[in-house]
């Protein structure tokens, strides 16, 4: 994947946002439906898969593993091959933008006896893959190469052995390239983790079929998956992205007047640390109509524009809330008061160096912010005076987050690229107008 040309665009201060709409489908569960539904024997049917670019290049992935992915009307429908009979691709597998895309299919191709070629764009081969690969090497899979980066080749076996492996940092990535290498082995693998991360891959891992046991363990939780896992077919239903539904909920907290309901939006307690943290800030912000769906708990979240003041964020929430920093960033730029989010170690690794970035963007824009160490500390006035232009990186999370920014500020905000946003939430600007949102192209 090639990136294309630069988008430059500008937000505007905006009237008051107002309307009821729902956001695309989660990302996170949208990978992980196509992944096992390829593991599964028989046809998975999936609805309201997220079709950004990301979710896309994995549907390419399983198909280009022998196990077509395809949409017919509103459905998805994927022709699993069962545990352990992907087959040999006819070239390399590129992965565009998605570290979660290649993460964790390195763990479902481990299993198996073929030799894959993972290619991706200028910003993922940028990204350190040796976390990953090195507990699922233990387990046997071979890298031709001795870098830790894409381009890479992997070589699988039928042979996995299974292991036990103690998280060395807060990943859901890591965890599930593991339990999903772990599948296919003789035995049973147990990670254990120090500290919660998202739980998609458990609870689908079960939907699906698979043994998976949770149990407190005196560092932490062991979560231990059964292999020779035998997976059936399932009908998953992808809930609204919470990460995506952030930037609208941000939106509304900081333009007056605002008063905004997404429907359906997954509340996953491992994914919802962004709007425990806007509450604590003073935010109105609501959850409706609570209800389990497809093992996963949904709600309607109802949020108006709120006086917010500025709080200490704790290290161990941040894996909660990870891809949500920029956003939550730009948020305490219009409280009052300082606002310190400690722990941010993994936001220096993830599509660009996020933390440097957010504070770069922070202060073209003319809010005062400082790095120290893995701490981000914004000392926010109550408003914002804008005019800035802000340099993303190649990063979706980063553009999207100060066009936010933007409808707020005192001066239009300016975005570099806007391109990248596909990649995760292609119906961002088309969704923020519809509730009143205001962007212009090219700089003001």
């Amino acid at each position: 994947m090639t990136h294309a040309d630069p988008a430059p665009l500008s937000a505007f201060s905006s009237c008051a946002l107002k309307g009821t709409l729902r956001v695309p489908g989660d990302k996170s569960i949208s990978h992980r439906a196509l992944m096992l539904g390829a593991l599964a024997s028989g046809r998975t049917l999936i609805r309201g898969l997220l079709e950004s670019e990301d979710v896309l290049n994995t549907a390419r992935a399983v198909t280009a593993l022998g196990a077509p992915a395809q949409k017919t009307g509103d459905v998805w429908e994927v022709l699993g091959r069962g545990t352990g009979g992907l087959t040999q691709p006819a070239g390399p597998i590129d992965f565009g933008n998605s570290g979660t895309g290649a993460r964790l299919m390195m763990g479902v191709i481990a299993p198996h006896d073929v030799s894959v070629s993972l290619v991706g764009d200028a910003s993922l081969s940028k990204r350190p893959m040796a976390r990953v690969l090195g507990p699922l090497k233990q387990m046997g899979l071979e890298v031709e190469e001795k870098r830790d980066r894409l381009p890479l080749t992997i070589r699988g076996t039928s042979r996995l052995v299974p292991i036990t492996y103690t998280l060395p940092v807060p990943s859901a990535q890591l965890k599930s390239a593991i339990l999903l290498a772990g599948l296919g082995t003789a035995g049973e693998t147990t990670v254990i983790e120090p500290e919660a991360t998202r739980d998609h891959t458990e609870r689908m891992l079960r939907h699906f079929g698979a043994e998976v046991t949770t149990a407190a363990d005196g560092n932490g939780t062991r979560i231990t998956i059964k292999g020779e896992a035998e997976l059936e077919g399932r009908e998953v239903t992808v809930p609204g992205d919470p990460s995506s539904a952030a930037f609208l909920i941000a939106a509304a907290l900081i333009v007056p007047g605002s008063d905004i309901t997404i429907e359906g939006v997954l509340v996953n307690p491992t994914r919802t640390g962004f709007y425990t943290t806007l509450k604590e800030m003073g935010g109105d912000v609501s959850f409706l109509n609570l209800r389990q769906e497809g093992g996963e708990p949904i709600a309607d979240i109802r949020a108006r524009f709120s006086e917010l003041s500025g709080v200490t964020v704790p290290a161990e929430r941040a894996p909660s809330m990870i891809d949500e920093y920029p956003m939550l960033a730009v948020v305490a730029a219009f409280a009052r008061g300082a606002m310190r989010m400690d722990g941010l170690a993994e936001l220096k690794v993830k599509e660009s160096d996020r933390l440097a970035a957010t504070a770069a963007g922070l202060v073209a824009n003319g809010v005062k912010a400082d790095i120290n160490g893995d701490t981000l500390t914004v000392h926010g006035t109550g408003s914002v005076p804008g005019g800035g232009t802000v340099a993303t990186h190649l990063d979706h999370r980063m553009a999207m987050s100060f066009l936010v920014m933007g409808l707020a500020s005192a001066k239009p905000v300016n975005v570099d690229d806007t391109a990248m946003i596909a990649t995760s939430f292609p119906q961002f600007r088309p969704l923020m107008e519809q509730i009143g949102a205001r962007f212009g192209e090219g700089a003001a």
